[in-house]
């Protein structure tokens, strides 16, 4: 068991470098590692779980007593950042629909559940933190097929209904599952059996990136001025998403932790969920600027949090 602790502790510490490792593996084991696909949803709906036996309905219900900087985030994350991307992407890629739509979904799905330990990291606010992930955890299943149905509906067809389904088998079952078991244990889950998934969650998002990278293989090893293009495109993106959310949460005078709530939570994406919808509903060529994202959605995240640090410690010795 203390060598499962260590190895998720170890993941969790280097994820700037692990979930980059896990794309350049897909690609290079692409051949066989795709046979596994079949895997995804099942790993996927195993990580939600294991994420949300942190909290419960009633951290949910304390955080809605002060609902601006929750709301703020989803509106961040569901139409601000889609918004921008797609003018983004159809006035720079409008002749290709795959990348446009692989763009879009890129920054419609739900906020990236590992940035609760980024926030851990920088003194950020967890409870805002687990609220957000978790409410927009539930509502993606609805918000996801609802907003590519009207973004995109005339240019690509798209499966709302059993899109939804399998979000809501991948996200929203488990999320509530794990919630309303530690509910009714009074947090004595999160104790006991959080800490033996943990380490199981991480070999889940090591498979399930490594899996879902095989179907960018041959963009990335047939790689072209288009696709650098793109990779740089959605890079640009991810840093206005926490540019965005610095300005929100500067609009409402969010105090130092719920600033860095908002930024994470509004910065980073759930790449591996935008991933297995790519792979089930869309060409391979969707799944491009999707998984790209990998490549420095940590680092970047790294980058944020090194930036706060510095400006608190300036705050601090100015005072």
């Amino acid at each position: 068991m203390e060598k499962l602790q260590s190895f998720n502790t170890f993941i969790s510490k280097h994820m700037a470098f692990v979930t980059p490792t896990c794309l350049v593996l897909g690609v290079l084991t692409a051949a066989w590692m795709n046979r596994l696909s079949f895997m995804v949803p099942g790993l996927f709906a195993f990580m939600t779980f294991e994420g949300s036996l942190g909290t419960d309905f009633k951290a949910v219900g304390n955080v809605a007593r002060h609902p601006v900087p929750l709301l703020a985030v989803l509106v961040i994350l569901h139409l601000a950042m889609p918004l921008i991307a797609l003018g983004v992407g159809l006035g720079l890629y409008g002749n290709n629909a795959n990348l446009v739509t692989g763009i879009l979904l890129e920054f419609l799905v739900p906020t990236g559940i590992v940035s609760l330990t980024w926030v851990g990291i920088y003194d950020g606010n967890i409870p805002m933190t687990l609220s957000v992930i978790v409410v927009d955890t539930l509502i993606a299943p609805l918000i996801i097929p609802f907003m590519m149905q009207i973004m995109l509906g005339s240019v690509v067809t798209i499966s709302s209904l059993g899109m939804m389904v399998d979000l809501i088998e991948m996200i929203a079952i488990p999320a509530l599952i794990g919630m309303g078991l530690n509910q009714m244990t009074h947090g004595k889950i999160t104790k006991t059996v959080k800490p033996v998934c943990a380490p199981f969650a991480k070999i889940c998002m090591i498979l399930v990136v490594t899996i879902n990278s095989t179907r960018i293989a041959p963009y990335l090893t047939h790689l072209n001025g288009l696709y650098i293009c793109v990779a740089l495109t959605i890079l640009a993106l991810a840093v206005s998403g926490y540019l965005v959310a610095w300005v929100c949460a500067r609009a409402i005078h969010a105090d130092r932790p719920t600033v860095v709530s908002m930024l994470f939570g509004g910065g980073m994406r759930n790449i591996s969920a935008g991933a297995v919808i790519a792979a089930q509903y869309f060409p391979g060529e969707v799944m491009f600027p999707v998984m790209i994202g990998t490549l420095f959605q940590q680092v970047l995240a790294a980058f944020v949090g090194t930036m706060v640090e510095r400006k608190t410690r300036d705050s601090r010795e100015a005072v």
